[in-house]
């Protein structure tokens, strides 16, 4: 398997990131001990989950122990979105992200986070303070890296200023919504992290299922689909949306690809992005996912995908839950 390299670290990873956002929640431990094995054996370097994401953590650590694989990962979680009660606040202060990195680690059963996230950005703590608390885990070795999810890239861009004037750790990835519907990192947010050599490993290149094919109209949706099950992934859902998947399912026939590979397969190699993270719910998803490690996208499926959604632009709100995000879709 081809590597990239993975922002200014100096490690390579693969092409593919590994989320297990669904382990512990829909997929089994039984299935989910298949799934990372079976990933891990395709050559995929980067696993990701969260503090937030049920037992997801545990999962991994209980199978990455149990496999003696914990070495073979770059293992990465994150931390700042709410847990229960508490002030907007308290997310980012310096008591609440000690004390959950230390139960990260207990969680995933090892001595260090390779990657240790800001889920969002906050609106109330100043990065200053954030970005010291993260510098004290890296000192005691408990974090080897920081990163970021879903930061505007001004904001990046004042992290790394600071971190340099300071001697403090630089975020090295960024985490960012992209996809074929929802182009608006390519603005700014790809030609930065690629200018400042910060990886960029984006969250739902496949737009929730809806670039999966997996949705045929708006008023009915499977009774097992994320739409179905969250909320907020029927609302960025529209009759747009649709039409650009249907749209990709006919380029992807023609190349002998499934719906999702092509989505998958264009986030992969777009400008400036080190790995999509995929999220499979079931070995029959992560097996397709891994179809296209090895392939690249031709000029006129690119195009083509060019004509359905213009780089910079978007036809579904994958922003939703970044604060600083002025724009909303008609």
């Amino acid at each position: 398997m081809s590597a990239r390299k993975f922002g200014s670290t100096g490690v390579e990873v693969a092409p593919l990131a590994f989320g297990a956002m669904n382990f512990g929640i829909a997929t089994p431990p039984d299935e989910a001990a298949a799934m990372l094995e079976r990933a891990l054996d395709a050559g995929i370097t980067l696993v990701d989950t969260a503090d937030v994401y049920g037992a997801s953590e545990q999962v991994v650590g209980e199978i990455l122990e149990r496999t003696h694989r914990r070495d073979d990962v770059l293992l990465a979680t994150k931390v700042g979105l709410p847990r229960g009660e508490g002030e907007p606040e308290r997310w980012h202060r310096r008591e609440h992200i000690v004390a959950s990195c230390d139960a990260s680690l207990r969680n995933l059963r090892t001595d260090r986070i390779d990657l240790y996230q800001l889920h969002r950005p906050s609106a109330v703590v100043p990065f200053e303070e954030t970005l010291g608390v993260l510098a004290e885990l890296v000192d005691a070795g408990k974090v080897r890296w920081i990163g970021t999810s879903t930061f505007a890239a001004w904001m990046i861009v004042d992290a790394l200023a600071l971190a340099r004037e300071q001697g403090l750790p630089v975020v090295a990835s960024e985490q960012p919504p992209y996809n074929l519907l929802d182009r608006r990192a390519e603005n700014e947010l790809l030609p930065m992290c690629e200018h400042h050599e910060v990886a960029v490993i984006p969250w739902s290149p496949l737009a929730a299922g809806v670039l999966a094919g997996r949705y045929d109209r708006l008023d009915s949706v499977p009774d097992d689909s994320r739409a179905a099950l969250v909320p907020q992934t029927r609302d960025r859902m529209n009759e747009r949306s649709l039409a650009v998947a249907r749209s990709v399912g006919e380029l992807a026939r023609e190349r002998g690809l499934t719906t999702s590979q092509l989505a998958l397969l264009w986030a992969k190699d777009q400008p400036g992005v080190t790995a999509p993270i995929i999220g499979p719910r079931t070995l029959a998803q992560l097996d397709d996912a891994l179809g296209v490690v090895e392939v690249d996208l031709d000029d006129e499926a690119r195009a083509a995908c060019d004509a359905l959604v213009h780089p910079g632009n978007a036809v579904s709100d994958f922003y939703t839950t970044a604060f600083w995000m002025r724009a909303t879709l008609d």
